[in-house]
């Protein structure tokens, strides 16, 4: 009976205040929805970062006739420094660092410059301007520093390049719009959290006089606050519910069937599954907070 009163009063309260309800729900739904944008981009980050680094490789790149650095005076490198450079990279000091590596003459860089381009790069590039290159596979990505520093300044080679120094500004870029997402968000719940307060306030207030009437035949303060807090808790619930709706939505056509076709370069998108991961997390949120502010501003206004 205690339970169908309580629940009562809180539907009485839903109904008197309809449109501070919806307007909770609406606040809800727009702040949490980027919460789980946040969190769906930094997974994305996440599932970006270790397909590139997995894939990535360090080149090291030989002297060629036209070289201008210090470690390229006598010209292209030599069948001598090209050894060097290999027993060096087949060396136990780079056991545990190096995975794999693959040669890249002239001749092969020319080839597959003019398959990624075209053949009308033929009159403008001669395979001597390439030069020969080392691609190394390193078993932790986050060691290349160390290959930079064991052939950088050798004679015959005149640079070591880091793949992934190229994508850096990529990832920056998207933690960047990361972290703008996280700020709309916690504006808007800072938004929602206030929101809710004031209707719950509203509601409390419209009652004023069932209130009194609980309060001379004894009811206690919980049994006072509760139906408040559930008419928070449960606008939190539906906007949560909407936000769920609106991430899944997204995920499903504006990554799985617009962005997978057109980004081609990206092959590990986020997707259901991340998805369903990130939900729950929202709707704790949102009944967190709704449950907290509400709480908090019934029991201030019972106090006034």
């Amino acid at each position: 009976m205690r339970a169908g009163l309580i629940l009562s009063e809180a539907l009485t309260g839903l109904r008197r205040n309809a449109s501070m309800v919806i307007s909770v729900i609406l606040v809800t739904f727009v702040s949490l929805t980027f919460v789980g944008a946040a969190m769906l981009m930094q997974m994305q980050i996440g599932k970006m970062s270790a397909y590139w680094a997995e894939r990535a490789q360090v080149s090291i790149v030989m002297c060629r006739d036209d070289s201008t650095v210090t470690t390229c005076a006598n010209g292209a490198a030599t069948q001598e420094q090209l050894d060097e450079v290999a027993t060096r990279l087949a060396s136990p000091a780079l056991a545990d660092i190096v995975r794999d590596v693959r040669f890249e003459s002239a001749d092969e860089a020319y080839e597959n410059l003019l398959k990624l381009y075209g053949d009308e790069y033929k009159d403008y590039v001669t395979p001597a301007q390439l030069g020969e290159t080392y691609w190394v596979g390193l078993v932790d990505p986050g060691k290349s520093d160390v290959i930079t520093e064991a052939f950088n300044g050798m004679n015959g080679v005149e640079g070591v390049k880091n793949q992934m120094q190229y994508l850096e500004p990529l990832f920056s870029a998207l933690t960047v719009a990361t972290y703008i997402a996280v700020g709309i968000a916690v504006l808007m719940l800072i938004a929602a959290v206030l929101l809710i307060a004031t209707t719950i306030r509203l509601s409390a207030y419209a009652r004023r006089r069932e209130v009194g009437i609980m309060r001379l035949v004894g009811a206690s303060n919980r049994f006072i606050q509760t139906p408040f807090i559930l008419e928070g808790v449960f606008a939190a619930f539906i906007g949560s519910l909407l936000a769920g709706a609106a991430i899944v939505l997204g995920v499903h056509f504006g990554v799985g069937q617009y962005l997978h076709d057109r980004v081609t370069f990206i092959t590990d998108w986020v997707g259901i599954s991340d998805a369903a991961i990130v939900i729950p997390v929202i709707i704790v949120i949102g009944l967190v907070l709704a449950a907290l502010s509400a709480g908090f501003a019934i029991r201030r206004w019972l106090r006034a």
